[in-house]
C-alpha cells in the first residue's frame, strides 16, 4: 500500500511539460534539494519529495522495501498528472530512482543518479543500523552519518551548515530510518542495469566513503545510455556540496549543451512574447495542432521571430503590431494578417490606426491588397464588437 509523501511543486517560470523530481537520501528531508530547485524551475516543474518515514512524510512501521519507496514518489506523480518526467535521486533516492527506470520505464525521461549504489554493501551492516536506530534514535547515528554525508574541510569550515545537517539526521523518525535501512540491505540491482534504457547521469564524489566512484563506475558500465562524472571536493551529499557543478550538469542532462540551452531560452522567452501579442487561446490552439512533422518549424518560429526579433528592444510591441499589419498586407499574406488584425484587436489596437495602416500601405503598395486588408479588419471588427456585447 502507498504513502501519502509531502512534497513541495515548484512551478516553472516557464512551463514547457517536462518536470524533475527529486528523491532523497536516507536521513533527510527534501530541503537538501533546496541548493538545486533555483536552477532547475528555469527549465522545469520541480517536485521534490519527503520519502516515508522522512520529514513530513507519514511513517508507517517497517519493513519497507525499494519498491515500497518507489511506488509512494510514483503515486505522487499520478495525483498531479505528471506521465513522465526526469529523475533526480540521491542514495536512497537513486536506488528508488532505478527501481522506476527498470520497473516503470515508460515513466522515466531522464535518469540522474548521484552517490548511489546498485547494491549498498553488507546487507549485514544495515540490519545492525537498523537495529541502533530502534534502540537509540537516530541521533545516536548523526555525527557518524554526517562524516559520510561532507568533507571534514566543510564541516570545520562552516559549524552551523554542519549543524543544521545534523539536525536533518537525529529529527528523522526512528522508524522511518530503521525501516530505510532495511529497504537497503535488500537492494541489489547489479542484474538489472542492463534493463534502464533512459539516458542516464551518474555523478560521484570523489571523497565519498558511502558509494565510491568505484561503486558508480558499476552504475556507469552497466546503463548503456550513460554520462560518468566525478566530482572533487564532494563526500557523499555532493548535491549540497558542490551544488552549482550538480545543478550544471542536471541542467545540461536535461536540456542539453550550451548551443540546446540557448535554444531552449530563445524558446522561453518567444513563447512569452508569442502569448503576450496573440493571446494564449490563440497559442494553445496552434501548439494542440503541432504534429512531429510541424514541430519543427514551430520550434523555428517561436525562437526566431518571437524570441529574437519581438523581444528586441528598438521597437515597441505597438510598433511592431502596425508594422506586421503593413507588411502582410503588402505581402498579400491575408491568412497571416487575418490573425494579426484579430490579435491586435483583442489587445485593444484602435481600429482607426489599423485603417490608418490599411490607407498608407494603399499608397505604397497597391490597392487592392489594401482593399483586401479592410476587408478581413471589417470582418474581424464586427466579430470583435460582437463578442464584446453577448
Amino acid at each position: 500500500m502507498t504513502v501519502d509523501l509531502s512534497y513541495d511543486l515548484v512551478p516553472g517560470t516557464e512551463n514547457r511539460g517536462t518536470t524533475v523530481v527529486l528523491v532523497g537520501s536516507l536521513g533527510s528531508d527534501r530541503s537538501m534539494w533546496d541548493p538545486q530547485v533555483a536552477g532547475l524551475v528555469e527549465f522545469a516543474d520541480v517536485i521534490a519529495v519527503d520519502l516515508r518515514g522522512h520529514g513530513s512524510s507519514p511513517v508507517p512501521d517497517g519493513p519497507y522495501s525499494v519498491g515500497d519507496m518507489a511506488e509512494d514518489v510514483l503515486a505522487v506523480m499520478d495525483s498531479l498528472g505528471r506521465d513522465r518526467v526526469h529523475l533526480v535521486g540521491l542514495s536512497l533516492g537513486g536506488a528508488i530512482a532505478q527501481w522506476i527506470a527498470v520497473h516503470r520505464p515508460a515513466r522515466v525521461l531522464g535518469l540522474t543518479l548521484l552517490c548511489t549504489s546498485a547494491r549498498f554493501g553488507d546487507p549485514q551492516s544495515w540490519i545492525d543500523r537498523a537495529a541502533t536506530a530502534r534502540a537509540t534514535g537516530t541521533d545516536s547515528l548523526a555525527d557518524t552519518v554526517l562524516a559520510r554525508w561532507f568533507t571534514a574541510e566543510l564541516i570545520a569550515r562552516d559549524g552551523e551548515f554542519a549543524a543544521r545537517h545534523r539536525s536533518m539526521i537525529s529529527s528523522t523518525s526512528d522508524e522511518g530510518y530503521a525501516a530505510a535501512c532495511e529497504a537497503l540491505s535488500q537492494w541489489d540491482n547489479r542484474a538489472d542495469l542492463g534493463r534502464i534504457s533512459a539516458p542516464t547521469l551518474v555523478v560521484a564524489g570523489e571523497q565519498d566513503p558511502a558509494t565510491t566512484p568505484s561503486d558508480m563506475q558499476v552504475l556507469a558500465d552497466g546503463i548503456a545510455r550513460s554520462d560518468f562524472h566525478v566530482l572533487p571536493g564532494a563526500a557523499h551529499l555532493a548535491n549540497v556540496e558542490q551544488a552549482g557543478h550538480i545543478t550544471r550538469l542536471i541542467v545540461r542532462h536535461i536540456v542539453g549543451d550550451t548551443y540546446d540551452a540557448g535554444r531552449a531560452a530563445a524558446h522561453r522567452a518567444g513563447m512569452h512574447v508569442r502569448r503576450a501579442v496573440l493571446g494564449d487561446a490563440h497559442v494553445d490552439a496552434s501548439i494542440e495542432r503541432t504534429t512531429a512533422f510541424t514541430a519543427p518549424f514551430q520550434d523555428f518560429i517561436t525562437r526566431t521571430a518571437w524570441g529574437d526579433v519581438w523581444t528586441r528592444d528598438g521597437l515597441d510591441h505597438r510598433t511592431r503590431r502596425l508594422l506586421t499589419l503593413a507588411i502582410l498586407t503588402a505581402v498579400g499574406n491575408q491568412h497571416e494578417l487575418d490573425m494579426h488584425i484579430k490579435a491586435a484587436l483583442r489587445a485593444g489596437l484602435d481600429p482607426d490606426e489599423m485603417a490608418e495602416v490599411f490607407l498608407h500601405t494603399a499608397v505604397y503598395a497597391g490597392v487592392p491588397n489594401s482593399n483586401a486588408a479592410f476587408a478581413l479588419a471589417n470582418t474581424a471588427l464586427a466579430e470583435h464588437t460582437g463578442s464584446e456585447t453577448t
